[in-house]
């Protein structure tokens, strides 16, 4: 076998709309409207500059089946800088964009190419130097909903090349995610494929790691605070015997992170809002120069609970933080950081793409280098970095004796022995949620405000610490039995 190396990416969405973004300033909203475009400029730097020999894309490129015109452009682009370096891309459509979609009429790369939905489709990659190094198979989604196991059609083939498996699906019914081409790891397994190039899953995860290797690489860029930390592609190097290694890089032009500060020891509001500062520092050192939004929750038991749950104290603190961050963004800006060329950008071209903390070769500061300029380029302007705190968001409690109280013979008392047994059994604690709030989940407006039903559930733990500490609210507005 021939040793070779590809590029795996998938669940691009490009074009998001990042719903929920109409409150926020527009200099930042624009800056995070763009992200997804800039995430894929990186991508492409980054197989031009590892030489990968192909790049495969697990579906989803856009995210919705009328595609807008502006994203079916930027990928052209973007696939047309491939095919300038020799490298072919290899495409399938998922349940966002399948082939029943609108698309616009355009004439795409030579080595672009795009799987059918009625078979499972080959592509020798054939080099001049080395002649066929794989063989890569793949399908797209004919329509959004696609309920077959696609899993059982594909057949691996040339045994003495390496063989890549192009499958938009969810494996073993992944939560939170549509069970859309649904299959099970053992359906991957005697197949004759060596790597399965995975799509639809969000969060990157290597399903199975050896004989074959099964892959997610999580999307490129976040698209809500559900979706944080780093987010980008594989490169994956595959030596002489098949054996694949794989090297996350990530690729992400805005960072979406949450993070938690506790109130304990916290006496003051000015306190808080200088730890909230502290913490937003930290934030920004974390995201290595990128763009960051951010959700905070306040966690622990102090005295500033109460001032919290009373009044206008905690909005008043995040405006008054939103506020400075726009004032610092504008005095950066009159400042001429970044120089519009090569930072971060949402929408920068070229920028080289960072390593993520688990690449072989971390380059942060690469995220900051001017970069030679091309077809991908779109640059917004607005590459200054900055921290928009999305929520914050309070999980905090009186300072009150928890054991005292949950030895006393009273109502409260009852009442967090209760709350104690049910945080104990989730069984418990899920029937209990349903039984309690079934005909409520019913309702539309409900379901549509939990995420659903399984939703809620799934949130059940931290629905019932809010309730803990509610009613102990009131029952103990004054905070008696203080520690």
């Amino acid at each position: 076998m021939k040793a070779l190396k590809f590029l795996h990416a998938a669940d691009l969405h490009l074009d998001s709309p990042f719903k929920g973004m109409n409150s926020v300033p527009e200099r930042i909203r624009d800056v995070i409207r763009e992200s997804t475009f800039g995430a894929l400029s990186r991508l492409v730097r980054l197989a031009v500059r590892e030489k990968v020999d192909f790049a495969v894309f697990s579906g989803d490129i856009y995210d919705a089946g009328d595609r807008s015109l502006r994203a079916q452009l930027r990928f052209r682009s973007a696939l047309a800088e491939l095919d300038r370096a020799g490298i072919p891309a290899l495409i399938i459509h998922g349940n966002h964009d399948p082939l029943d979609g609108r698309g616009a009429d355009l004439e795409w790369p030579a080595g672009a190419r795009v799987y059918p939905a009625d078979k499972v489709e080959t592509v020798r990659i054939v080099k001049e130097d080395r002649g066929l190094i794989a063989e890569v198979h793949g399908i797209s989604y004919a329509s959004a909903a696609v309920t077959e196991n696609l899993a059982l059609r594909f057949r691996g083939g040339d045994a003495s090349v390496f063989q890549v498996a192009l499958l938009h699906t969810n494996v073993d019914g992944h939560p939170g995610y549509d069970n859309y081409a649904p299959c099970s790891k053992s359906d991957l397994m005697g197949r004759g494929i060596d790597y399965w190039a995975l799509g639809h899953i969000h969060t990157r995860e290597i399903v199975l790691d050896q004989k074959p290797a099964a892959v997610y690489p999580g999307n490129i860029q976040g698209r809500s605070i559900r979706e944080c930390g780093p987010r980008g592609c594989y490169i994956v190097a595959v030596d002489e015997n098949g054996n694949p290694a794989l090297d996350f890089h990530a690729l992400d032009g805005v960072r979406w992170q949450q993070e938690t500060l506790s109130i304990a020891g916290i006496g003051t509001e000015q306190e808080l809002q200088e730890s909230l500062q502290d913490l937003l520092a930290r934030l920004r050192e974390k995201a290595e120069g990128r763009p960051t939004v951010a959700r905070i929750f306040l966690e622990g038991r102090g005295p500033l609970h109460l001032k919290l749950q009373a009044g206008s104290a905690l909005s008043d603190l995040l405006r008054e933080l939103r506020e400075s961050e726009l004032l610092a963004l504008a005095g950066r800006s009159a400042a001429g950081y970044g120089g519009g060329k090569g930072g971060f950008g949402a929408g920068s071209g070229h920028t080289e793409a960072p390593r993520s903390r688990d690449s072989k070769d971390e380059a942060p500061d690469s995220y900051r280098e001017a970069s030679l300029s091309g077809e991908v380029s779109h640059n917004t302007g607005a590459d200054i970095p900055f921290v928009w705190i999305e929520s914050i968001e309070s999980r905090t409690g009186q300072d009150i004796d928890f054991e005292l109280l949950l030895r006393e013979e009273s109502f409260i008392g009852d009442l967090l022995r209760l709350a104690e047994e049910l945080a104990a059994d989730e069984g418990k604690l899920r029937e209990f949620a349903d039984e309690a709030l079934g005909s409520l989940l019913a309702q539309n407006g409900a379901s549509r405000l939990f995420g659903g039903a399984d939703g809620f559930l799934e949130d059940a733990g931290y629905w019932l610490e809010a309730a803990r500490e509610l009613a102990v609210d009131q029952l103990m507005p004054d905070g008696r039995r203080s520690k």
